[in-house]
C-alpha cells in the first residue's frame, strides 16, 4: 500500500501528522503500532472515495487506539475519575479503549472536533447515528490489510461500494461472533445493531 500523507491545515489538533505519528509510536508496541498505520491509509482511501475529509480521517485513525494498551487499573480509575459510564467496568479494554481515547485526546492534544472524537469513541462498538467519519473508521479498523476474520472480504467488497452496507455487514458479523462464542455484549453494541441491521 502507497503511503498517502495528508498536510494538518485546519488546526484540529495542535499537531502535525509526523508529531501525531511519533505520538502513537510511544505510545503502543511496534504491532499496535503498525495496525494503526495500516487503518489511516484504508480510511484515506475511502475518504478518497466518498469524499470525506481526508484530514479529520487521519487524525480519527490514527489515534483510534491511544488507549489501547494502557494498564487495565489507569483506564478504571479514569472511568471512575472521570465520571464516564460507569457500566463500563462490567466490560473491559475493548469497549473502554474507544471513550477513553477520545477523551485522552481531548484533554492531552486539544482535540475538540466532534467528528472526530465520535470516530474515536465508537470504533469498536459503532453507534445508532454514526457520522461518516465515525463510519469510514469503524470499517477501516475491520477491514485493514493484514485482518483475515470469517467475513472481511465481503466487508471490504461494501466497503468498496457503500459505507453504510459495510458498516451494517460489520455490525451484524460482530454481534454472530459475540453471540458464538458466548461473549458478553455491550449494550451499546445491541443498539448499533438494533439501528443497522435490525431493520424490520
Amino acid at each position: 500500500m502507497n503511503d498517502t500523507e495528508v498536510d494538518y491545515q485546519n488546526n484540529y489538533i495542535r499537531l502535525n501528522r509526523k508529531e501525531l505519528i511519533n505520538i502513537m509510536n510511544e505510545s503502543m508496541s511496534s504491532s499496535r503500532y503498525q495496525h494503526v498505520l495500516r487503518v489511516e491509509q484504508t480510511a484515506l482511501k475511502l475518504a478518497d472515495k466518498y469524499d470525506i475529509d481526508k484530514e479529520k480521517v487521519s487524525i480519527a485513525a490514527l489515534a483510534h487506539d491511544y488507549a489501547k494498551e494502557r494498564p487495565d487499573a489507569e483506564m478504571r480509575d479514569l472511568i471512575i475519575s472521570e465520571n464516564l459510564e460507569l457500566d463500563m467496568l462490567q466490560f473491559g479494554n475493548n469497549i473502554w479503549h474507544g471513550p477513553l481515547g477520545a477523551m485522552l485526546m481531548k484533554n492531552e492534544f486539544e482535540l475538540e472536533d466532534e467528528e472526530v472524537l465520535e470516530a474515536i469513541k465508537v470504533h469498536t462498538i459503532g453507534g445508532p447515528m454514526m457520522g461518516r467519519i465515525a463510519q469510514v473508521i469503524y470499517i477501516a479498523d475491520y477491514i485493514e490489510p493484514k485482518r483475515s476474520q470469517k467475513g472481511v472480504e465481503k466487508a471490504r467488497e461494501l466497503a468498496d461500494l457503500d459505507l453504510e452496507k459495510a458498516v451494517t455487514y460489520i455490525t451484524g458479523q460482530t454481534l454472530k461472533y459475540l453471540v458464538k462464542n458466548k461473549k458478553k455484549i455491550y449494550p451499546k453494541a445491541v443498539e448499533t445493531y438494533n439501528t443497522w441491521v435490525a431493520k424490520n
